[in-house]
């Protein structure tokens, strides 16, 4: 039986963090999470966690920090999955919503005695000028092509590189995050039915993916084991093509894109550019029919090496595809 610890943490009233509230409390441990408002809190209630009426925006330029960060005296961990997440959007936003409270959230951590700190990123740090079909966290990252991606790389080297002798900080980084209650699948369904919805190259390019209950799983191995400052790429471990990962999410929903038709990525490519450049010229407060990060996901292969994963946290993804599915099925059926 594993330790019983002390947690805090962010973004629980949010779809990964409701469940990760339930897989760390189910194992026995002690939950405090953030939550901005009595909705938010009601959420993480019912997952099983204490919650702590506050927002990440309050320890921006606040000195001393606001009352709710006491909640951290006496904790042994936070895991930090609070973030603003959009497609489409200036750094700015992102680099005041994200990485200005985060930085300041790991600093109070530390001296509040908390001993470890688990950020969750993305692996989309890597997706942009990085092209290489399989990385791991050898692989230098390039530049990300959307704000959050950049912001998020920019929050991981600041927090990973900190001097922090008392607390040691590790990083996951997931890719597409599925599971019964997504709402980023609401976006494809959006655009099926209003008729947008195309292939690249008929979806045949790899694309890689979690389930949400595997990623609270290596949360749940992070806070105890990887080495400090260190962050790991973590998945299902079965990455494949667009279309037989999409195909099967949206049927959940009662989507057909079977017969959609596709695009060639010869035309996606730098039609996507020329459009996501015009939007951005123009400050379009919303992002264009295609952009430059549909091009990538979509057009190009990607997966992940979640050896370092596999080895140092001891992570072993067990929710497979077919598992996901099922659960997503049976939860719309009820």
């Amino acid at each position: 039986m594993e330790k019983q610890m002390r947690l805090f943490v962010t973004g629980g009233s949010g779809f990964v963090g409701q469940h990760l509230i339930r897989r760390l409390v189910g194992a026995g441990h002690e939950v405090r999470a953030l939550a901005r408002t009595d909705s938010a809190a009601d959420l993480v209630r019912r997952a099983g966690a204490e919650p702590v009426l506050g927002d990440l925006s309050d320890l921006v330029n606040c000195d001393p920090p606001p009352q709710w960060t006491s909640a951290l005296h006496g904790v042994d961990a936070v895991v930090h999955g609070a973030a603003y997440m959009a497609f489409w959007g200036p750094d700015d936003v992102f680099r005041r919503t994200n990485l200005e409270p985060s930085v300041a959230l790991h600093q109070i951590a530390a001296s509040s005695g908390v001993t470890r700190f688990v950020l969750i990123s993305a692996a989309s740090v890597a997706s942009g000028t990085q092209r290489a079909p399989v990385v791991d966290e050898h692989t230098d990252e390039g530049r990300p092509n959307i704000a959050y991606s950049r912001i998020k790389l920019a929050t991981e080297r600041t927090l990973l590189n900190a001097v922090t002798p008392t607390m040691t900080t590790v990083a996951l980084r997931p890719p597409f995050i599925w599971g019964a209650g997504m709402s980023t699948l609401d976006q494809f369904v959006a655009s099926v039915e209003a008729g947008q919805f195309s292939w690249i190259d008929n979806g045949r390019h790899t694309v890689d993916f979690i389930h949400v209950d595997n990623l609270t799983e290596a949360v749940r191995l992070a806070l105890t084991r990887g080495r400090p400052g260190r962050a790991y790429y973590v998945t299902d471990g079965t990455p494949m093509p667009a279309r037989d990962l999409f195909t099967p999410l949206l049927a959940t929903r009662g989507v057909d894109v079977s017969a959609a038709r596709s695009v060639p990525f010869a035309l996606a490519a730098p039609l996507g550019a020329l459009l996501d450049a015009g939007a951005r010229l123009l400050h379009r407060p919303e992002p264009p029919m295609l952009t430059n990060w549909i091009t990538t996901f979509m057009g190009r292969d990607r997966s992940y090496d979640i050896t370092a994963a596999r080895s140092e946290l001891r992570y072993t993804p067990s929710v497979t595809l077919a598992d996901g599915l099922a659960e997503m099925a049976n939860s719309l059926a009820h």
